[in-house]
């Protein structure tokens, strides 16, 4: 359970990967993104 267990969160940053337990940055829609822009103009 350290840096070269991959199946924790500290494993997958020391090795550079990603998963369920280090879900990558997800790309918001151009939907969302317009909605969240209106919202906070309001």
């Amino acid at each position: 359970m350290g840096r070269g267990d991959i199946k924790t969160k500290k494993g997958k940053t020391f090795a550079g990967s990603f998963g369920k337990t280090r879900p990558a940055k997800s790309k918001t829609t151009t939907k969302n993104a317009a909605a969240k822009k209106a919202a906070a103009k309001k």
